[in-house]
């Protein structure tokens, strides 16, 4: 149903988002298309505003961010930017 790629180092939040991860993205999201499947491709760690739009350009439609949230001043003006940066 989901597939999940770790885009930090698991243990603590805030930490930036590893680049290398998107050829990862890609490559799963090929596997998950040309499977014909109804499957989520969800990545967790260092999602931010400022690159959500590519993290989601590279396949991605679910995704955790904690620390980008949570450590904004305005939650919903952060979690607008992000839906529009991802879409």
């Amino acid at each position: 149903d989901m597939v999940l790629l770790m885009s930090v180092n698991p243990g603590f939040g805030g930490q930036s988002f590893i680049p290398h991860v998107l050829d990862k993205i890609r490559k799963v999201r090929e596997m998950i298309d040309a499977s014909g499947r109804t499957i989520r491709l969800e990545v967790d760690g260092g999602v931010k505003v400022d690159n959500i739009g590519e993290i989601a350009a590279a396949g991605v439609d679910t995704f955790v961010a904690g620390s980008a949230i949570f450590g904004a001043a305005d939650y919903q003006a952060t979690i607008s930017q992000m839906k529009a940066n991802a879409a």
